[in-house]
């Protein structure tokens, strides 16, 4: 495997569902934000954004794990970890991307280049809190849902409530798809030390998870209901509550590869919410 593939591996660009998953509720906070017009040069910046910087991050975690990494079946051969790329390298390759998302945001107003610091410093952070914060899912959350308020600020030029809402939204919703993902490498975990939410769970790990996405869809029952959407959103929500129901049925029984497949199903999950909120404005 040459340098090149190794890159991509290390960035992910052979697994995009960590960037689809923060793209969904960038892209539903857009259409809310902008009454369900935004405008095609700030989908094209956020979008690229998403994706750059949930390669940043991606390569920063590698980074801040390589001693842990090794003592996990699922990520003993990544990159860094096997040795075949070094910690320097995915420290530079974060900064370019970094400064290139920096970049795609130059045009934008003030607010949003600064709240894009906060993103980044959250983003950089969140490896670590792993190693003294009890649920750093949650943690996670922020950083995978502060595109939100990001949106509203290259829209509105302001963060309402509404936003900081749809952020706490997000974050249940990350809990319960990124317990999913912890479920699998339980075992491993409790071995090395890392302080995960499927660990401090424990036996009511399925039960919180549907909570989590019970309170993450009523937070956005609320929020779109508030802005005027009806029908077709609603019916997103609805399709998103029989597809959680589906994930209790794969994580029931805890098993690693139902976990997992559940984990990825949640691409689904924030399709049929986003499909559900552009539908309602476009067919009003």
């Amino acid at each position: 495997m040459n340098k090149l593939q190794l890159y991509f591996r290390l960035i992910r660009l052979d697994k995009p569902i960590g960037t689809v998953l923060l793209l969904w509720p960038t892209l539903y906070a857009m259409w809310l934000a902008a009454d369900g017009v935004p405008d095609w040069r700030l989908l094209v910046i956020f979008t690229l954004g998403t994706l750059l910087m949930r390669s940043a991050g991606c390569a920063i975690n590698d980074y801040a794990d390589q001693d842990f990494d090794k003592h996990v079946k699922r990520t003993a051969q990544r990159p860094i970890t096997s040795g075949r790329i070094s910690g320097k390298e995915a420290v530079a390759i974060a900064a370019i991307l970094s400064i290139i998302a920096f970049c795609l945001i130059l045009p934008l107003n003030a607010l949003t280049k600064q709240m894009s610091v906060a993103a980044l410093i959250i983003a950089g952070t969140y490896p670590y809190f792993k190693r003294f914060f009890a649920i750093p899912q949650a943690y996670l959350g922020i950083a995978f849902g502060f595109g939100i308020p990001m949106a509203f600020a290259a829209i509105q030029n302001q963060v309402p409530p509404l936003a900081w809402l749809l952020l706490i939204g997000n974050i249940f919703w990350t809990l319960a798809y990124d317990t999913e993902y912890a479920m699998v490498d339980r075992d491993d975990d409790l071995k090395i030390g890392i302080k995960t939410s499927a660990i401090t769970f424990g036996r009511y790990d399925v039960a919180i998870i549907m909570l989590c996405y019970a309170l993450h869809l009523a937070i956005l029952l609320v929020c779109g209901w508030q802005q005027g959407l009806r029908f077709w959103f609603v019916a997103g929500l609805a399709a998103a509550a029989g597809i959680a129901c589906y994930h209790y049925t794969l994580i029931r029984n805890r098993e690693r590869d139902a976990c997992f497949y559940a984990f990825r199903h949640n691409n689904w999950l924030g399709g049929v919410i986003f499909a559900g909120v552009a539908l309602d404005y476009a067919l009003r």
